[in-house]
């Protein structure tokens, strides 16, 4: 099927809002415009086309003459130029979804994590707005989808996830530490969550969920680096960026078309004050 023909298909049949469905025609148009200028076959990218289509059409004039070649510029641009980074994570959601719409199509066989193109800065300044009962049934199958298409280190990510849900937030996962886990007699499991200055803060004792996402992790929990007891590592057997959490979870979000037009967006923290089981009815 041809790009132009997959993007009718799937914004004619999706449940997306008119508005979204009209942005997200944009947004895709754009990128299909910049493969045939490129000579690029959409459904043969990589990361690094993305990036270009972006800081191309988009980033370039915001990026104050940086390149647009890392989690620093995205780091800079959070921090400058916020209106630009929440606009630009709007864009990779459509193409995330675009391309989840062409894997479901047999189109591609595997879709492009585009995780680490995320700025992870939150659309708004509000408080968090914990999920709704219908939201979280759908985050959770996002998590249980979270497999070996998705992302090399899934183990890791749907651990993440479920932690979160443990109400631990974003900065604690990055911080917890193996030596301040504990297996109980009974099979389950205690964490301390460190706080800021790194002590041993409250004890949770995690959900059965977590517990199996912790038991599936370890086995394939990178080789720490010399000195290194975090839970959760990444490249090198180094600790992950404090801002992965929130990169993650949106990623996440973005596959499922209610959650990716949420308003306000599912976030980290949105996902650390829902909680597994107290979430109020909806209004």
């Amino acid at each position: 099927m041809d790009p132009r023909t997959l993007l009718d298909d799937w914004l004619n049949d999706s449940a997306l809002r008119p508005s979204t469905r009209a942005t997200y025609r944009i947004e895709i148009t754009s990128w299909l415009d910049w493969c045939a200028a490129a000579g690029t076959d959409p459904y043969s990218i990589g990361i690094e086309h993305i990036a270009r289509w972006a800081e191309d059409r988009y980033l370039a004039p915001h990026l104050d003459g940086r390149p647009f070649d890392g989690p620093e510029a995205l780091a800079w641009l959070a921090d400058q130029r916020p209106d630009v980074a929440r606009s630009h994570d709007k864009r990779v959601t459509a193409l995330t979804q675009f391309y989840e719409a062409a894997k479901d199509r047999n189109l591609i066989r595997l879709t492009p994590d585009l995780t680490m193109l995320r700025s992870g800065l939150d659309r708004d300044a509000t408080p968090p707005a914990r999920l709704t009962y219908m939201e979280r049934a759908a985050f959770f199958a996002c998590i249980g989808m979270w497999g070996p298409d998705k992302a090399r280190h899934y183990a890791r990510d749907r651990l993440i996830a479920y932690l979160l849900l443990e109400g631990l937030r974003p900065g604690e996962i990055v911080r917890l530490d193996m030596r301040h886990l504990y297996e109980q007699p009974d099979g389950t499991y205690e964490v301390r969550a460190p706080d800021d200055f790194e002590n041993v803060g409250q004890k949770h004792v995690l959900e059965p969920l977590t517990v199996g996402a912790l038991r599936a992790y370890l086995p394939r929990r990178p080789e720490p680096a010399d000195g290194e007891h975090a839970l959760i590592l990444g490249q090198g057997g180094r600790p992950i960026v404090s801002r992965y959490p929130n990169m993650l979870i949106r990623q996440m979000a973005s596959t499922e078309p209610t959650l990716a037009q949420r308003h306000p967006p599912v976030t980290a923290d949105v996902v650390a004050h829902t909680g597994f089981w107290d979430t109020p009815p909806a209004e």
